[in-house]
């Protein structure tokens, strides 16, 4: 199979694209297969551009497998090794005040509405405002006006003892 006229630009393209020379020739050799093969099925109007949809699929096929993989599976004591699940220090009380006020804090929000609480432990669990936005189907910026209003209640409610009078200590 002899090189097409457009050759040069498609090995262009490719070298803009970060490959280098030998691999750019090797995607477009394949990209050519391909072509040939789905050309005897199907006659292609214009070769130049199925070769160049072709080159550029491959070449980002080529970089996904290049890459090292982000999902790979960690030991969980490797993770524990770096950063401790469970604090060493953390008594049964500690846990027992955390859980306190949690539900404090829980009891707080359900007072302001039930999505804001959503929305601020879905934050606080380590979701992005990007990620809770698109699982709520609801604006950035709405996002942002629950977290407020949450540690708005928040910082209020810190104010007050439990039976609801003015904490001293908080003055």
């Amino acid at each position: 199979m002899s090189r097409p006229t457009y050759f040069k630009r498609l090995l262009k393209f490719l070298r803009r694209k970060g490959r280098s020379h030998e691999d750019a020739e090797d995607l477009i050799q394949e990209a050519m297969l391909r072509l040939h093969l789905y050309g005897q099925a199907v006659p292609v109007v214009n070769e130049e551009a199925f070769l160049r949809q072709a080159v550029n699929n491959l070449s980002i096929d080529q970089h996904r497998r290049d890459r090292p993989d982000l999902r790979k599976e960690v030991p969980i004591e490797e993770i524990d090794a770096h950063s401790p699940l469970i604090a060493p220090e953390s008594t049964p009380e500690d846990t027992l005040e955390a859980q306190q006020r949690l539900g404090r804090i829980r009891s707080v929000l359900d007072a302001v509405s039930l999505r804001t609480r959503e929305i601020y432990f879905a934050h606080r669990a380590g979701y992005s405002y990007a990620e809770i936005a698109e699982h709520m189907n609801i604006s950035h910026i709405t996002i942002k006006r629950h977290i407020a209003r949450a540690l708005l209640a928040i910082m209020e409610h810190g104010d007050r003892d439990n039976d609801g009078t003015p904490n001293r200590a908080a003055e």
